[in-house]
């Protein structure tokens, strides 16, 4: 009897109803990452006194680092963080980024004519692991020069099932002829969690003065991001101009 009651609730525990299911499809926090490709965020802080001199060898040497791997774009901060420089790096696995860094630990032309020069410049550095959300591409800008600005948010927990449909709407509300292009969307998977970055581009920076002024009297604006400010916890930004050897200029 015992055995028999033991497959009987067994058997049972496997047949979930149509409303089940779906009140697990609701619960869930969102759609499974599909890609393996990711995109890695990199803050360095450089010596105030160094930034110069740190750019200018950079300029002359990220040719040893691009040959290991591909660079999407390198920018200086020039508002929202003094002294910065932002990049990032596309990998198409986490295997392939482990072999970039053995393979750079070896190379003996980027260890002598650089990283041993680059950090003792620098103050700090951070890095984040990124996917592009599913709904987003990286693109390139219009056209070169102008200025970039990331935007990253922190959202409250929960996961995209809450808060993607209504994040999509409001950053995607920008991306409009008169506004600024966005390149591209991105979720955090290493560094802090729930955070997502919009990074877009503008012709200039009093372009980009002269857009958020405008949007505060667009409806159309306003409403998608009072749908999404309710999942928001916090945000921040910074713009950005690419470096010469950027390949997204």
């Amino acid at each position: 009897m015992m055995s028999i009651r033991k497959v009987s609730l067994r058997s049972a525990a496997t047949l979930v109803s149509p409303a089940a299911a779906q009140l697990r499809v609701r619960l869930s926090t969102g759609p499974q990452q599909q890609q393996k490709t990711f995109y890695e965020f990199r803050t360095y802080c450089i010596r105030p006194e160094q930034n110069a001199a740190f750019l200018k060898l950079t300029n002359e040497k990220v040719h040893l680092r691009t040959a290991h791997s591909e660079l999407i774009g390198y920018w200086s901060v020039e508002y929202g963080g003094l002294n910065q420089v932002f990049h990032i790096w596309k990998y198409d696995s986490y295997a392939q980024r482990a072999g970039v860094r053995a393979a750079l630990a070896q190379d003996p032309s980027w260890i002598s004519e650089y990283i041993s020069k680059a950090i003792p410049m620098l103050r700090s550095q951070d890095n984040e692991v990124t996917y592009l959300v599913p709904w987003s591409h990286l693109q390139r800008p219009p056209q070169e020069g102008g200025v970039y600005e990331l935007v990253s948010y922190h959202m409250r927990p929960g996961g995209p099932a809450v808060w993607a449909d209504a994040f999509q709407a409001a950053v995607t509300s920008h991306d409009a002829p008169g506004y600024g292009k966005l390149l591209g969307a991105f979720h955090s998977e290493v560094g802090k969690l729930n955070r997502v970055h919009a990074l877009q581009w503008f012709e200039s920076a009093d372009h980009r003065a002269e857009v958020r002024h405008r949007s505060h009297t667009d409806s159309r604006l306003v409403a998608a991001v009072r749908d999404s400010v309710v999942h928001l916890d916090s945000q921040k930004n910074k713009l950005m101009f690419p470096c010469p050897f950027s390949p997204m200029k």
